[in-house]
């Protein structure tokens, strides 16, 4: 026989007045012996019954001494009621707010698991508050409104602000969660170091070791699937001074794309302030994005080197050549053959793909993996 774990929740607040009349009614005392012998006024006597005033610490203890009932009680009963009162107040609130809903791909998000299952309208709105931690859809706005000019076009698609919202949102949370050490500029790139090596490994069996590496260099990497209207590659930020944040989405089908979008993210790290906000769209240029992707290809490839590579290649490019080159350079093979598809145009983007790119397959468990 199965436990039922429903909770009563009436719609209805009783004031701790309605208990302190039945009190004095057992003891057979009028409000106004109860005035008396508290020596406040029966009007006050009577709106604390009523429901109208509230009961200070101050009646608390006269009530105990005129009843013998603990202080204690009154208090909780005083605390209990207005708690009542505003969380049907909050009701209200949240069925103003379930056009809001709308903002989202909720469908998505629940199968992400970035959520829990809601039960109506009213409850999926206290869901996203809670989940983004506001305390109304007005601060969410509020909140997020400097994303705004983030929502860039991406390839033809516009990202949207609930969906890109709700996308870093799972990031923040997920990179507070991560414990790192403050960041160590010297460490970080010894990490990188570590994880250029990493690269010719398949990166669902090395991600781990990936993200401990940079956790002890003081940066949090988290990975989140990319929401339906997001359209969005990589994000970096600083969560505090001491803790950074590189965010992917799981937009890559292949490993080439992950590892090159990850080393651009860590040059922001590198390369720029604390106070800047990265957001990466395919086919969004600025200053900063060329000097991050510059930094990731010589950090990836020494120049000198690709570029003696590419002069001895003949036409077409051959897989061998490229293999040959990777294994030299300590590199997966996919990076050498994306930076020739889509940096230099050597290699058509249809070529060596199935046999030089590994597919992706990081799995994904979600913020609330038991809902």
């Amino acid at each position: 026989m199965s436990k039922s774990t429903a909770t009563f929740s009436p719609d209805y607040a009783v004031p701790p007045g309605a208990t302190l009349l039945e009190t004095i009614e057992d003891l057979g005392m009028t409000q106004s012996e109860l005035a008396q012998r508290m020596g406040r006024p029966l009007k006050t006597i009577n709106e604390i019954i009523n429901g109208k005033a509230e009961i200070t610490a101050e009646t608390s203890i006269q009530l105990e001494r005129v009843t013998g009932i603990p202080a204690a009680f009154w208090s909780n009963a005083e605390a209990t009621y207005q708690e009542r009162k505003a969380r049907l107040q909050e009701q209200e609130q949240l069925a103003a707010q379930t056009a809001w809903v709308s903002r989202f791909s909720y469908a998505a998000m629940l199968e992400f698991k970035l959520i829990a299952p809601a039960a109506n309208d009213r409850a999926r709105v206290g869901s996203l508050l809670s989940y983004f931690g506001v305390a109304s859809s007005e601060q969410w706005e509020v909140t997020y409104a400097s994303l705004e000019g983030a929502a860039r076009e991406s390839n033809g698609h516009k990202s949207d602000l609930g969906d890109l919202s709700a996308w870093l949102r799972a990031g923040e949370i997920m990179a507070q969660r991560c414990h790192t050490q403050p960041y160590d500029k010297a460490k970080f790139q010894a990490a990188l170091a570590e994880i250029r090596k990493l690269t010719a490994e398949n990166p669902a069996q090395v991600w781990p070791q990936v993200c401990s590496l940079c956790a002890q260099a003081g940066v949090a990497v988290v990975l989140v699937p990319e929401l339906p209207k997001t359209h969005v590659f990589g994000f970096t930020r600083w969560l505090t001074p001491s803790k950074a944040i590189i965010q992917l989405s799981l937009r890559y089908k292949t490993d080439d794309l992950l590892w090159f979008t990850f080393f651009h993210e860590a040059a922001h790290i590198l390369l720029h302030g604390k106070n800047d906000v990265f957001m990466e769209f395919r086919g969004v240029d600025s200053p900063k994005e060329t000097e991050a992707n510059t930094w990731a290809a010589d950090f990836l490839v020494p120049r000198k080197a690709w570029a003696a590579f590419t002069a001895g290649l003949s036409r077409p490019v051959a897989e061998l050549p490229i293999k040959r080159f990777a294994r030299e350079q300590g590199i997966a093979p996919s990076i050498v053959l994306g930076r020739l598809q889509h940096r230099d145009g050597l290699v058509p983007k249809s070529f060596h793909n199935a046999a030089l790119k590994k597919t992706l397959s990081i799995a994904w468990s979600g913020l609330n993996p038991s809902a």
